[in-house]
């Protein structure tokens, strides 16, 4: 009886030659691969870019609270419920305030009815919406702004015709306290009053911006002020914040308390970030959009090289190579091809994250789940993308593959 001749057992490829096989179609068409990969690249970084400078503005935005601090609350009148006209807060307001333990500060700002204008030859309606109030000497402790140029009004200045501006008031008016020389004046009502000094932007008092505030002793004696708060801020401390502002209605108002209207003003601010947050959902819905415009191109590539490369198939089986091997190369091309775009892709999302951080003058934070989720997104493409085409690849018969070639 014959013996029977044992065929020699099909080669196994390691991943190392797997992967060298897989990037010689990469290599040798660098066009193709590289407008291939720009698709993956512009959805993974839009992704990146859309979660990252979201995350960014809200570590702006926690560390200006933490700055400005979260425990401001402000009360100002309703209105009167007999009558459609605002209600007025009680004069000893502040007073009332301050005996409530939890509280550290109080300050109030009362509204005048005058008007404040560049000089008295400017016509009075022309005033910018610049209202003119009377502050106390504390209001900027409790608000925390800070006096840009000049001074704030002291207890000498707060009795006579001194005023402090506003950022948008000064700017408005076109008001700047020069290093020497004359003191700038504004006319308010039927006099002159110097500036002493212009204030930084307030974040969590925007309507200090837009003042021009004079001392409450001046604002009694040439304004015709009646002493009545208008706007009262009030510093509690922190873990009692809610419990504050669930009595400052009753302690400022015992009889009408629902005609004073109490605020937290850092709550503002979140709310502004929140409706901000809503166009980053539709920006991530464009960069999954990009995600798969960039897959689709991928499996593009990888199917037309397929076509382009039947000969180099056909050879390559007709020299032994089993279909799972030919299957793997056009795989491991695809994946490659994908995962160079991926990595491209959140190396640019972290590069528009970082510059868009710093010319905000953000802190840059950088999600690091997504960054991986990303590279991770772009290899799963690149499997979906390369599965049709590797199959195909390696369905071809070596004789068809060599004649049609």
């Amino acid at each position: 009886m014959a013996a029977v001749t044992e065929l020699p057992r099909p080669t196994r490829l390691s991943p190392a030659d797997v992967l060298l096989l897989g990037l010689v179609g990469l290599r040798t068409r660098l066009v193709r691969t590289a407008l291939a990969a720009l698709g993956i690249a512009i959805g993974i970084a839009s992704l990146v870019a859309v979660v990252g400078i979201p995350a960014s503005s809200q570590a702006a935005l926690r560390a200006q609270i933490a700055a400005l601090g979260p425990n401001l609350l402000t009360v100002s009148p309703g209105n009167d419920l007999f009558s459609s006209t605002r209600a007025k807060l009680p004069p000893d307001s502040p007073a009332m305030i301050r005996r409530i333990p939890p509280v550290e500060a109080v300050s109030a700002t009362g509204a005048t009815t005058a008007t404040v204008r560049r000089s008295d030859l400017v016509p009075r309606a022309d005033n910018g919406g610049i209202r003119v109030a009377a502050g106390r000497l504390d209001l900027l402790d409790v608000v925390h702004a800070r006096v840009r140029t000049g001074r704030f009004l002291t207890p000498a200045t707060e009795h006579y015709p001194v005023v402090v501006l506003g950022d948008r008031a000064a700017r408005v008016l076109g008001v700047e306290l020069p290093a020497a020389g004359p003191t700038p004046l504004v006319w308010i009502a039927d006099r002159s009053f110097a500036v002493a000094g212009v204030l930084e932007p307030v974040p969590l008092a925007p309507e200090i911006d837009g003042s021009a505030l004079v001392g409450w002793p001046a604002a009694e004696r040439y304004l015709g002020f009646d002493g009545t708060p208008g706007l009262v801020y009030v510093r509690a401390r922190e873990q009692a914040v809610e419990a504050v502002k669930s009595v400052l209605g009753r302690t400022v108002n015992p009889e009408r308390p629902n005609e004073v209207l109490v605020s937290r003003p850092s709550d503002v601010l979140v709310a502004q970030r929140i409706t901000e947050r809503a166009y980053s959902a539709l920006f991530l819905g464009l960069g999954a959009i990009a995600l798969l415009v960039g897959g689709i191109g991928v499996a593009n590539t990888m199917v037309i090289s397929v076509l382009e490369r039947r000969r180099e198939i056909g050879l390559r089986r007709a020299l032994g190579a089993s279909r799972r091997q030919v299957r793997a190369q056009f795989l491991t091309e695809s994946v490659v091809l994908a995962g160079i775009g991926g990595a491209a892709g959140a190396l640019l999302g972290t590069a528009v994250t970082a510059g868009y951080a710093v010319v905000q003058g953000w802190p840059a934070v950088l999600p690091v789940p997504v960054l991986l989720g990303g590279v991770g997104a772009a290899t799963a493409i690149g499997v979906l993308a390369g599965v049709y085409p590797a199959v195909r690849a390696a369905r071809l018969p070596p004789t068809a593959a060599l004649a049609d070639a």
